[in-house]
Order: structure tokens, then sequence, then C-alpha cells
């Protein structure tokens, strides 16, 4: 469905600046004049950790070989059934499955769904202060959580709390997505709008935002770009959340119209965004026409998909659709466009002293999870998500069992069995 303008829209223009971990020394090449060059030859083949294009967990293709991530909506009735109760395991099949492929998930959790009840739990609902309401919305019966009700406030924290408690720093899972109203992309363009009812009061998404915040210390999270519309978003009444680390997606990628609404859109979160969090989305349906030619190599609407993925800077997006589309040799050539790619540019050792290696993000984004170069196993103190695109890093390994003969990798705890990520090199 079409979106109106964004209405009052202003364009928060100013840099979402990255903090970085302090180092003690930033290193030169001159720092390793009396260590030895030694050759390193090493290609990206595969569409790396945690970026990509993305495939639903029941998809018939999501064991392909370009997928490293699975998408999935989840209920929040299918995990808490009375209050303060709290069982897991639909999330521990879904994680379990995807890991056991060899994939991580992007999740998101939904209460309004057109055509669907609502997943707010029954306990709520039967609240004296909780009204079930229904309504038609994309033509279909639909039903509509109450935000007047307090408990359906304070359930929303919760859950969201003791989610991160559990699943903060699990490997099997790569990114949140969150948000509120269909399909929780911040909208009820076709349906029952009835602010502070419908859709939650904009004092309640602060505090869950704020929330997020200091319950996510590992997992990033992300929220619709349309979240900008000041009609559902709270931004522009609170601006100040516009500092909290949390990420963008789009779900009309490569529409025809993205040059202007989507594009303001994203604007108005920073155009820096991208390096604090994550940026994904998922490929327009806003006709079958979108989905056939979103990965033409030739571009469609005077626009090519890896053009695009370099001026959002692009993670990941979701293209269930794309195995019926396109060959797997495109789908592989576009999801390699997207998220972090490194270089190693010079590697250099001191036996019985340490090593040195020269590192570059030549990919359109940062990598959100900390990763290592590590010598024989020991890692750097650098941690790679702090590597921007474009930019290049001296990073010193000390260990006297580094030798000639030592292997260079790029590490990283947050990757399930059978995932690797590759680097490039051509050190001679």
């Amino acid at each position: 469905m079409k979106r109106p303008f964004l209405r009052l829209l202003p364009l928060f223009l100013a840099a979402c600046a990255c903090t970085k971990t302090p180092e003690e020394k930033e290193y030169a090449e001159d720092d390793f004049i009396d260590y030895i060059s030694v050759s390193v030859n090493s290609q990206i083949t595969e569409v790396q950790p945690m970026t990509g294009i993305v495939l639903w967990s029941d998809s018939g293709s999501v064991k392909k070989d370009w997928v490293t991530m699975e998408y999935a909506y989840m209920l929040y009735n299918d995990v808490c059934k009375a209050k303060d109760s709290f069982d897991w395991t639909p999330m521990e099949n879904l994680l379990s499955k995807a890991a056991s492929r060899g994939h991580q998930v992007v999740v998101r959790f939904r209460y309004s769904y057109p055509g669907k009840s609502c997943s707010v739990p029954d306990y709520i609902k039967e609240l004296d202060d909780y009204e079930v309401l229904w309504a038609k919305a994309e033509g279909r019966n639909t039903e509509y959580p109450d935000w007047r009700c307090s408990e359906l406030k304070r359930f929303h924290k919760e859950f969201h709390k003791r989610f991160a408690e559990k699943y903060d720093k699990d490997p099997r899972l790569a990114f949140l997505e969150t948000g509120f109203g269909h399909w929780a992309e911040y909208h009820v363009y076709d349906g029952k709008f009835i602010a502070g009812q419908t859709f939650p009061p904009k004092d309640f998404q602060a505090e869950f935002m704020k929330g997020m915040a200091e319950w996510f210390k590992e997992t990033t999270w992300s929220i619709s770009i349309d979240a900008a519309d000041n009609q559902y978003g709270p931004f522009q009444k609170y601006p100040e959340l516009l500092d909290l680390t949390f990420g963008n997606f789009d779900d009309s990628f490569m529409c025809e119209d993205h040059d202007s609404y989507n594009y303001d859109s994203w604007k108005f979160f920073g155009e820096n965004r991208y390096k604090k969090a994550p940026l994904g989305g998922e490929f327009s349906y806003y006709s079958d026409y979108d989905q056939k030619h979103c990965l033409d190599a030739g571009g469609m609407y005077g626009r090519k998909f890896e053009d695009e993925v370099a001026k959002f800077h692009m993670t990941f997006i979701i293209g269930n659709d794309q195995p019926g589309k396109q060959t797997d040799v495109r789908i592989k050539e576009a999801a390699m466009s997207m998220g972090y790619r490194f270089r190693v540019d010079d590697f250099r050792v001191k036996p019985g002293t340490g090593a040195a290696v020269k590192i570059s993000n030549v990919g359109v984004a940062p990598i959100y999870r900390d990763a290592f170069v590590a010598v024989d196993g020991k890692r750097g103190e650098y941690s790679l998500k702090n590597l921007m695109p474009g930019e290049s890093k001296w990073i010193k390994i000390d260990s006297p069992k580094i030798s000639e003969e030592s292997e260079l990798a790029i590490e990283c705890d947050h990757l399930v069995p059978g995932q690797e990520i590759q680097f490039q090199a051509g050190v001679i």
C-alpha cells in the first residue's frame, strides 16, 4: 500500500557519531620496520555472517549456500500465557533450527497483522480495563491492541527486558526488529488508527525505547523508517531519542518512489546511523514488478541494487521471493555487496615477539559484533566493529610463539558452528 508523505518532517542531519574504544596507541607502518613481511593470500568467496539477503525460516530455499540469516515473526502470546510467566520454547525452536543450518536469525515480535488476531496475551485481554477491538485493515478483519491498558504497557517493557536477559549474547540471534502498528512496521495506513489506543502514546514509546537502550548491551535493535512520521513516531516530541543506538529497516526498499518518502525517512534518522547499528529492510511488495526486477543487474527505476546498498550502507535485506525471480549466482552476487568486507593489506611478524596486521574495511558497513584479528589464536585488542567503511587500522599482537609460519584469521564469538569471517588479501 502507498504511504503518505511525512508530516512536518525535520531532517536531522547531525552526525550520529560512532563511539570508538579508546586505544593506548595508534600504530603506523614505521612502528614495525624491524618486522618480517609474510605473504598471505585469501579471497572472500561466500556471503559473510550477519550480512546479505535473508529468507524466511520456513522458505523452501532456506538451505541455499548464499543464506547466512533467516527471518521470522514471533508472537507475544506464544511466549507469555500468564502474567510474568514466559516460556521461550517457540524462540528456542526457531533459533536452534536456524543454527543447525549454520544460520542466525533476524526476529520481529508483532501484535497486529491484517487479517489476523492480535498477539496480546489472553490474560491481558480478560482485564476489565482492556477492550478487544476488531476492525477492517487491508480489507480484512483485524484485531488491534488496546494501549490504554496499563498492564499491556507494563507487559511490553517486561517482555523485552526478559528477552534481553535471555538472548542478548546468544550467537544464534543476529538482529532484533521491533515496533508497533501493522507488522510492527510503525504504521496503520489502511486500518483502525486511534492514537493512544490502537497505537501506543508517544510518552510510552519514549519510555520503551530508553528501556531498550538499557536492556540490550550486545544485540542491536531496529525500528522502521516509518517511525519518522510524526503521526506515529515519538521523535519530534522527544528528539533526544535520536541519540539512542538503534538501527532502521525499510520495508519497501527499491520501490519506484524510494527517492522521496523513503529517502526522507532515512535522512530523518541521520545519515551516519549505520555507524551505530545495522540498516536493513525488505524488498518492495508494492507491485509484482518490484519483486521481479529489484535485483536485475541493470537495475530498475533508474537505480541499481548495489548502488543503493552503498548509498544506504545496508547490511541485510529480506528477499524471500528472490529465489523464484533471480538465479542463485545473481542473488549471491547481490548479497555479497552488503555489510562489512575485510581486506588484509599487510602482515608482518617478529619471531619471539609478535605480529602486526594492517586491515581495512572495504565494505559498506561495519560489523556489529566484536570481531578480532588473530594470529595463531592470539587476538589483537582492537575490535573490528569500530572499523568503519573506508578505514584502515594497524593492529599489534604480542606473543612469543608467533613465527613466519603463523596463521592469520578473524575471530568472532558471535557465530554459530559452520560460520566463518573471511578476508581478502594479496600480500606478497
